[in-house]
């Protein structure tokens, strides 16, 4: 499911974000240092129980949200990445949902998903095909394989049209300009690890206006920053020996920075979502905490974060196959939203699980 929660401001309000102009997973959000969100949200999409209905989600992972509000959500157990209106009850397939398999007109258990305007098309992560798929958008019916073998997990575009791609069985991302079939390592690439220089077992990954590369480290339970250049990261949030420490962060998922180097991350292990303010030694926890359950105020291993073009936060919560979100004021009061999946498997680890009820 989706869930939205309402942000608040202890200052003046109308400072709060500036309208975006940019691809929400390849540039920083503006938020306002002192917002914070309310802990109960309301079903966008799905909540229909674990299904292949077109109300329904099953096992969702990633999204995207467009300009309009218009979320994308990669269905992994459905083999498709299905879009929703702001607003519907139901969505529409926009690529695969023809089974399982690997011909250009299906998908294998796609893991993530973004828009590329430019070229109109969306960019999908088809995991157990180990390929990277272009795909018309609107009315596209058949692929185009843009990268083959690799086993891509997330992935995010800049502001320059390049491409983010994590692979997390060779532990590093790669940059692929236009036009790019090899791309370059802007992110770990040697061998899992984890050292300055290594990641082990990354999933999203977020571009910042500056180039700059956010990664979450999920077996190291670090969020790394990789400065355009350079040849080791910096820890941004968490680490490895302080899974016991007041606000543990374990099992990075969806990763998101704001304008001033705050990292929003969702924590798979411990439901809930966590701000790290830049060179903090902890975090704070803005949504979840309360334990997995399935109330309005908590999460039950949150996967996939993502904001709109407002500032309004989106996060996949995935063990009750819904969406829930509050809709109000943008200018006074930007929202939180959580798309729900269920149980995710990678290697033998159970990480997704998700939001709950509706309010």
């Amino acid at each position: 499911m989706l869930l939205l929660f309402f942000l608040t401001l202890s200052e003046d309000p109308i400072v709060a974000l500036s309208i975006l102009v940019h691809p929400l997973r390849g540039s920083a959000v503006d938020i306002h240092p002192s917002a914070r969100w309310q802990q109960n949200g309301l079903t966008v999409a799905g909540g229909y129980g674990l299904g292949t209905g077109i109300n329904q989600l099953s096992y969702p992972y990633g999204l995207f949200v467009d300009d309009e509000q218009t979320i994308y959500v990669a269905e992994w157990s459905n083999h498709r990445i299905v879009e929703w209106k702001w607003g519907a009850t139901s969505g529409q397939v926009v690529a695969g949902g023809n089974g399982q398999g690997s011909e250009t007109h299906q998908l294998s258990n796609p893991y993530d998903v973004i828009v590329d305007k430019e070229t109109e098309s969306l960019i999908i992560c088809d995991g157990l095909n180990r390929r990277v798929v272009r795909w018309p958008h609107p009315n596209g019916t058949n692929g185009e394989t843009i990268l083959s073998n690799i086993d891509c997990v997330g992935l995010t575009m800049d502001e320059n049209g390049s491409l983010y791609v994590v692979d997390y069985v060779k532990h590093e991302v790669r940059r692929y300009r236009r036009g790019e079939s090899e791309g370059i390592v802007v992110a770990g690439g040697n061998g899992g690890g984890s050292g300055l220089d290594q990641l082990n077992g990354p999933q999203y990954v977020f571009v910042d206006r500056d180039q700059s590369v956010y990664v979450s480290d999920w077996s190291n339970h670090r969020v790394m920053k990789w400065m355009e250049g350079a040849t080791q990261g910096i820890v941004v949030a968490g680490s490895q020996g302080q899974e016991n420490g007041p606000t543990p962060l374990i099992s990075p998922l969806g990763v998101v920075a704001d304008q001033l180097g705050t990292v929003y991350v969702t924590d798979g292990w411990n439901d809930q979502v966590i701000r790290w303010a830049k060179g903090a030694t902890q975090g704070t926890v803005i949504v979840g905490g309360n334990g997995p359950g399935g109330q309005s105020n908590q999460l039950s291993a949150p996967f996939g974060l993502s904001f709109d073009r407002y500032g309004n936060l989106y996060v996949v919560d995935s063990g009750n196959h819904r969406l829930l979100n509050k809709y109000d004021s943008i200018a006074l009061h930007p929202r939180f939203y959580c798309i729900d999946a269920h149980d995710f498997e990678l290697s033998d680890d159970s990480i997704s699980r998700c939001l709950h009820d509706q309010s």
